[in-house]
């Protein structure tokens, strides 16, 4: 979770859209089910450059809650591929909708779907080529757990293939914002023909600590359309026009103010601090002497852990030695097994205390 407060000028666009519910002539009720239109435009030509049409976005209460819808929409007959380690929430809608077998109680993965695995010696890009063809293909870049941001290159391979295959890319861009490498990727439409395969799912937790807000987005181009030539944008919009009554006008307000020239500052702010406590955790796990992976232009740092150390033993002798508490790798999926992650939203004084007792208690 974020740590830090929300910046004064986003903030005073929450409040004065709080303010204005108290007056007949600024107050509103339902809004649109897609988001407000000044937001929708702003979204799209302040964060993707034009590179989609306001039409395009849909405004959500977040990212995590759009991808129960994408999965609402693709309904029980599809095949779903995820990286392996990921985000559980890929794994997890795909068994509440039904699209996955039994688990396998040696492998600890579901039938039914494609794991795709993202090692340290693939560089945390699966190989695409090997892999069985999928329907839809989740992938998250900056991505939750391994840090690993995907280059234009390894984009443009995945677009490729799913084109050739006929799959459905959802593209998770969480975490875009920490992305501050030259040339890599924040949006999956930055490749050229993304706009015929790919949704992209986003959010403004991680931009503005607007975990507790709720304000996301999804964008569902028009150019992208099902086998038979439908656009797949009516039935994403026959979803949220049927289980959704917008974002709240109050937050949607908020989200306006992300979005001015002083909210974007404010939001530069808050993600260099939260790279400076990665950079810092990254140091002191090096120091410790692990080989560490991620938080260069991602929030997470992923540590490696010796040969046949699992990773909820590593995080009980971490936490009887050092009292700092860490994420097993296993958490995220069977590819996870083996490391640990670390996150960088916490306070300074808390990243500068867990290093100096990390340092302290285990050192190799």
């Amino acid at each position: 979770d974020t740590t830090q407060p929300i910046p004064r000028h986003i903030l005073s666009g929450l409040v004065s859209g709080a303010s204005k519910l108290g007056t007949s002539d600024g107050y509103s009720g339902y809004g649109a089910e897609q988001g407000n239109g000044e937001l929708r435009a702003k979204i799209a030509s302040v964060l993707y450059n034009d590179l989609i049409a306001p039409e395009e976005v849909f405004v959500s209460d977040g990212a995590k809650c759009d991808i129960m819808r994408v999965q609402q929409m693709f309904g029980s007959g599809v095949v779903s591929a995820v990286q392996d380690p990921s985000y559980p929430v890929y794994v997890d809608t795909s068994v509440m909708l039904g699209q996955t077998g039994e688990q396998n109680e040696s492998t600890m993965q579901y039938d039914n779907i494609v794991y795709m695995p993202c090692t340290a010696e693939n560089g945390f890009f699966p190989d695409l080529a090997s892999l069985p063809r999928a329907d839809v293909v989740y992938f998250c870049s900056p991505n939750n757990p391994t840090g690993a941001a995907a280059t234009k290159e390894q984009l443009e391979e995945l677009v490729r293939v799913c084109k050739e295959k006929g799959s459905i890319l959802v593209f998770d861009a969480a975490y875009a914002p920490f992305i501050r490498s030259e040339g890599v990727p924040k949006s999956i439409y930055e490749i050229e023909g993304a706009k015929e395969v790919a949704i992209e799912c986003n959010s403004f937790s991680k931009y503005a600590g607007f975990t507790g807000v709720r304000l996301g987005w999804t964008v569902v181009p028009s150019d992208l359309k099902f086998k038979d030539g439908t656009p797949v944008r009516n039935d994403f919009n026959r979803v949220m026009t049927t289980a959704f009554n917008g974002a709240s006008n109050i937050v949607q307000a908020g989200g306006l103010a992300c979005l001015d020239d002083e909210g974007m500052a404010e939001i530069d702010t808050l993600i260099d601090y939260y790279l400076e406590n990665a950079a810092m955790l990254k140091e002191a796990m090096e120091e410790i002497g692990y080989t560490v992976f991620g938080g260069t232009d991602a929030p997470y740092v992923f540590v490696q852990l010796p040969e046949g150390q699992s990773s909820w033993d590593a995080f009980s002798d971490i936490l009887e030695k050092a009292q700092v508490v860490t994420i097993p790798g296993a958490g995220f999926g069977p590819g996870g097994e083996g490391y640990l992650r670390l996150s960088a939203f916490a306070p300074r004084d808390s990243v500068v205390e867990a290093c100096s007792r990390l340092k302290e208690a285990m050192k190799q």
